[in-house]
């Protein structure tokens, strides 16, 4: 069994009461990445959107954004 990077943006935006939209604005970071990221579309992870998201919700532990599961 192999793991697997999970990225829990739709959590974020359910557990701070906004919108994948709203996240959008608030961490500039383009919606349709957000959307990739939030249902898994996307293999790769920018960084620099990982850090905006963490700015703009005021989170200092990446694992609140990003888990390593078992697959």
């Amino acid at each position: 069994m192999g793991k697997k990077v999970v990225v829990k943006i739709a959590d974020l935006a359910k557990a701070h009461n906004i919108s994948l939209r709203e996240l959008s604005r608030r961490s500039d970071v383009r919606h349709a990445a957000l959307s990739e990221l939030s249902n898994g579309k996307r293999e790769s992870i920018n960084f620099s959107h990982i850090e905006r998201i963490a700015e703009a919700l005021n989170i200092s532990d990446i694992r609140e954004i990003v888990d390593l599961v078992e697959e």
